[in-house]
């Protein structure tokens, strides 16, 4: 994590406001309801694929995943022992969705940190996973289109992947994960972005090895985590909190 550290100096960190462990040692625990003794602090990372067109890939996870299971996140994991981060980030993008980019078409800068348990919210139980997510936004030179040629996922991880642009990811980011006021999404934002939340460009994986076109409901990407656990599809917290870094470095 002192890698990840250095490199993000002066880079946003975050966590989501119901964030379980700030509140652990504030709250009296049932007896025997004590935190795993071997729990500690993983670092992974997370590529936010930027195609030439400035749209970007997340992958839903598959339902059988113990972490996570049905989020749409990007290609991300563990970094491995004295692996370098981007090294891992590519691993992992390589792992989930077959894609290698060729050396020479892209280049890459850090967004920022952020912490991540899971389970993520007390009420849905004590945490047994705490990670430091770094995402790095991996910009290629190729089109979505030249990329989509290319997946392959690994069913194993992923069900679904899709390709969010400027203004459809503006809206999944505004929608704020563990807030009690209702929604708004910004009054600026294009009137067809929410006709367009219907119509992303998305594949589903089939039993048979094949894909499939998947239309999403606006409800679905707008979903925030909910006070009870549940596995229905939707956006990670830390991917909006990605989208939002995301958006912020294509206005510089």
């Amino acid at each position: 994590m002192a890698a990840a550290r250095v490199l993000l100096s002066g880079r946003p960190e975050s966590r989501p406001p119901f964030c379980p462990f700030p509140a652990l040692d504030q709250q009296p625990r049932a007896p025997g309801a004590e935190l795993p003794t071997n729990r500690g602090v993983d670092l992974a990372v997370a590529v936010v694929l930027q195609s030439s067109d400035q749209t970007v890939l997340l992958t839903r996870r598959t339902r059988t995943l113990n972490v996570s299971p049905n989020l749409w996140v990007p290609p991300g994991g563990h970094v491995e022992p004295d692996e370098e981060l981007l090294d891992g980030g590519l691993r992992e993008l390589w792992e989930e969705s077959g894609l290698q980019l060729p050396q020479g078409q892209f280049f890459w800068v850090p967004l920022g940190l952020w912490e991540s348990a899971y389970p993520p919210r007390l009420s849905w139980g004590l945490p047994k996973y705490h990670h430091i997510i770094l995402y790095l936004l991996v910009i290629s030179q190729e089109s979505q289109q030249q990329l989509q040629a290319r997946i392959q996922p690994n069913p194993r991880e992923v069900s679904a992947l899709m390709w969010l642009g400027r203004d459809v990811a503006a809206a999944v980011a505004a929608t704020e994960d563990g807030t009690e006021t209702p929604r708004h999404l910004p009054q600026d934002l294009p009137p067809s972005v929410l006709q367009e939340l219907s119509f992303c460009s998305a594949v589903e994986l089939e039993e048979n090895g094949g894909a499939r076109p998947l239309v999403l409901p606006t409800s679905t990407l707008l979903r925030t985590t909910p006070a009870t656990a549940d596995s229905k599809e939707r956006v990670s917290t830390g991917t909006k909190f990605a989208l939002r870094l995301w958006l912020q470095h294509l206005g510089r």
